[in-house]
This record gives C-alpha cells, sequence and structure tokens, in this order.
C-alpha cells in the first residue's frame, strides 16, 4: 500500500510521522511548529539569495572576471551568505512565514 502523499505541514500528518510521535497531540503540534520555522528559515534563504545573486550581477565583468568557473562559485557562495544571515537572525521573513504557516494550520 502506497503512503499518501501529505505536505510536511499539513494538518494531516502522514502515517510514519503519527507513529513516531506516539499519537500525542502536544508531540504533534510541536512537531508541526518546528517544520513551519523551517520552512520560515528556508524561504528566508531563498529570497535572501535571490537578493544576494542580484547584487552581485554585475561583479566580475571584463577582462579578468575569472570566467564561468568564478561565477558557478559565485552562486555556492551567495547560498552561504544567505543561510548563514538566516542563522543570524534574518531580516525578518522567516518568523512571519513561520506564523502564517501556523495560522493556516490553527495552531498559535
Amino acid at each position: 500500500m502506497a503512503t499518501p502523499l501529505t505536505s510536511p505541514l499539513s494538518p494531516a500528518m502522514s502515517p510514519a510521522a503519527t507513529a513516531t510521535l506516539g499519537g500525542n497531540p502536544d508531540a504533534a503540534k510541536a512537531y508541526r511548529a518546528a517544520k513551519a520555522k523551517a520552512a520560515g528559515q528556508d524561504f528566508e534563504a531563498v529570497f535572501l539569495n535571490s537578493m544576494f545573486q542580484q547584487m552581485f550581477a554585475g561583479v566580475g565583468t571584463g577582462p579578468f572576471s575569472g570566467g564561468q568557473g568564478a561565477a558557478v562559485w559565485r552562486s555556492f557562495l551567495t547560498d552561504e551568505y544567505s543561510k548563514s544571515f538566516v542563522k543570524a537572525g534574518g531580516i525578518g521573513i522567516a518568523p512571519q512565514v513561520e506564523r502564517e504557516l501556523l495560522g493556516q494550520q490553527e495552531i498559535r
């Protein structure tokens, strides 16, 4: 029998997640809150990565730009910058996304 596809943030958790939490409603609520927090941080990291890529778009143009290798390295650099910004507290997007996700699930 196939496992039903559910979002990691949906109120109806997968059977594996329910079994892991032992059917405890408080544990299920904490699980969803942790997943919402992670999703908010991931969203903020993606947003910041996009901002950093735009910021670095004109850097390195010219005869000594470094070529394609520098462009690939720069994408890794902006990804790490965005992750470190979020880990250091971010710019305030992650908590708002987390609140909205939890609000959609009526978990406040």
